[in-house]
C-alpha cells in the first residue's frame, strides 16, 4: 500500500443488523478491508438514527428486515432528515421491486445472504473506487466506466466443491427449521443430500456468518452439533 493510500481517510461504516452475532460478523468483515472502518453498529432503525445523530457516517451496511420497520423506510427517513450516507443493503430479500425502490434512496449495492467475506470485500472495494472517482468526465465511456465499478463482472466463486443451487437448498432447509436448529443428518434428509455434503454446506454457512453451530446433549450424554439460521 502506498503512502497516499495510507493517508487517505477511511470510509466510515455503520453496521445496521438486528441479529447480534451477524452484526459482529459484519463488523469483522468490514474492518478487514483496507480503507474501511466501522464507527458503530445498531440493531434497529431507532438505534441507527441515534448513532447517525452523533457520528459521521459515510456508508450504511443495512439489513432490510429490522425489528422496528423495513430498512428502506429507515433509508427514506434518513434522506428526509438530511443524512446523505450511501447504503449497501445486506438482505435475504430478492424482490426486484424493492431493489428498484432502493436505488432512489441511495442504495448503491445489494449483498444477498448468505454471503462470504470475499463477496462483501468485492462490493466494498468497488464502492471505494466509485466514491474515489473525481474530476470531469471526458466522454460517455468514462461515465460508463465510473458507474461500472459498482457492478461485479460475475458472482464471486464459492469454495471449491460447493455449488450455488445446493447452497440455496441447504439455506432454505435451515431457514425453515425450528429456532433450535437441526443436525447435519436432519438437514441432509430434508434437502435430499448425503450427511457429509449437508455438513459441508452448513459449515460454509457458519463460516460466512449466516448460521450458528452449537453442541446439544442427547439422552446418552454425547453432544451433537445443531445448526441454526441467523435471522435477517
Amino acid at each position: 500500500m502506498t503512502g497516499a493510500e495510507d493517508s487517505a481517510p477511511a470510509i466510515r461504516v455503520l453496521v445496521v443488523e438486528d441479529d447480534p452475532v451477524a452484526a459482529d460478523a459484519h463488523v469483522q468483515y468490514v474492518d478487514r478491508v483496507p480503507g474501511f472502518r466501522t464507527v458503530g453498529k445498531a440493531h434497529s432503525g431507532a438505534e441507527a438514527r441515534r448513532v447517525l445523530d452523533r457520528t459521521e457516517v459515510d456508508l450504511l451496511l443495512l439489513d432490510l428486515y429490522l425489528p422496528d420497520g423495513h430498512g428502506l423506510q429507515l433509508a427514506r427517513s434518513l434522506r428526509a432528515a438530511g443524512h446523505h450516507a450511501d447504503v449497501i443493503a445486506v438482505t435475504s430479500a430478492r424482490d426486484l421491486t424493492i431493489v428498484r425502490e432502493g436505488v432512489s434512496l441511495g442504495v448503491v449495492q445489494y449483498v444477498l445472504k448468505p454471503f462470504t467475506f470475499a463477496t462483501l470485500r468485492d462490493r466494498l472495494v468497488r464502492y471505494a473506487e466509485f466514491r474515489g472517482a473525481a474530476g470531469e468526465a471526458d466522454s460517455q465511456a468514462e461515465v460508463d466506466r465510473a458507474l461500472a465499478t459498482l457492478r461485479s463482472p460475475g458472482p464471486v466463486a464459492l469454495p471449491k466443491g460447493l455449488s450455488a443451487p445446493t447452497l440455496e437448498r441447504v439455506t432454505q432447509t435451515l431457514r425453515a427449521a425450528s429456532p433450535e436448529g437441526l443436525t447435519a443428518t436432519a438437514a441432509a434428509a430434508a434437502a435430499g443430500l448425503s450427511r457429509i455434503t449437508a455438513r459441508r454446506y452448513l459449515e460454509h454457512l457458519v463460516t460466512s456468518g449466516r448460521a450458528a453451530r452449537s453442541p446439544q446433549y442427547g439422552q446418552v450424554g454425547r453432544p451433537e452439533l445443531h445448526y441454526r439460521w441467523l435471522s435477517g
